[in-house]
């Protein structure tokens, strides 16, 4: 995961600027929970900054330092979080915390970058022993379904235009991706094409590989692991899952 964010870091948070449909979710989580909050795979602070605004103390982990270094960026303009947010560069399959947290979160895909089933047990397993009692873990997914359903092609596919936060320069962020059905990997080539003040366009690839879950796959991964899946929705506002549904999010608690 680490090579892929470090080559993205700095076009992170002006490609996601709009992504925040899931911020409501996870307030209305953050109140009904007791205790602190992990957020795994924090990157940038994108959900982390938001509960620490609302008055949560937040814990992140995540093995990127460009990522993280943009998040230091953030905190250096917002003082009054520090108390509020604790964060460390480190792997969580090798990380200890002797803490419980009230809420974890693995939020946006963050699970996907788990290829292996032994990466997957150990992260569920270690996520399961910082579980507080009466605590939650939350995945929010892709619903695999329509993606496995849908026709393969290898165009070129225009994702997004959007402006760098630093130069001011124009992306266009395209990609081209193969969906390996027996494996269940989604391997992605991320195409980001600056184009400077002078019409000079200066290209950055960051190919990715993600991993897509089925619903009963991974109510077993949670069961090995000390979970119960309590509920699942098709999207950040509640509604039902069903086939067609755009997200798989999912609820689970401590056996």
């Amino acid at each position: 995961m680490s090579a892929f964010y470090t080559t993205v870091a700095r076009f992170y948070d002006a490609e996601n600027r709009d992504k925040a449909d899931d911020l409501a979710m996870y307030s209305r989580l953050a109140a009904e929970c007791e205790g602190d909050i992990l957020d795994v795979g924090c990157g940038t602070g994108r959900v982390l900054i938001h509960l620490a605004q609302a008055g949560h103390r937040v814990y992140g982990i995540d093995n990127d330092r460009p990522m993280l270094n943009r998040l230091e960026g953030k905190l250096e303009g917002l003082p009054q979080l520090r108390d509020k947010i604790h964060y460390v560069h480190a792997d969580v399959l090798r990380h200890e915390y002797e803490r419980r947290f009230g809420l974890i979160l693995l939020t946006y895909n963050a699970l996907m970058h788990f290829r292996e089933q032994e990466q997957q047990i150990t992260l569920l397993g270690r996520l399961r022993s910082w579980l507080a009692e009466n605590g939650a873990l939350v995945i929010d997914l892709p619903n695999a379904g329509p993606v496995f359903a849908s026709e393969d092609t290898d165009s070129l596919t225009l994702e997004r235009i959007f402006l760098d936060d630093i130069s001011g320069h124009m992306i266009m962020l395209q990609s081209v991706s193969a969906l390996d059905r027996a494996a269940q990997l989604l391997h992605i080539d991320w195409i980001y094409d600056e184009i400077n003040g002078d019409g000079v366009v200066r290209r950055q690839l960051a190919p990715h590989q993600l991993r897509y879950f089925f619903l009963p796959e991974l109510r077993l991964l949670l069961e090995r692991c000390g979970f119960s899946l309590d509920q699942v929705y098709g999207d950040t506002e509640g509604a039902d899952y069903v086939a067609d549904s755009e997200r798989m999010i999912v609820y689970a608690t401590g056996t």
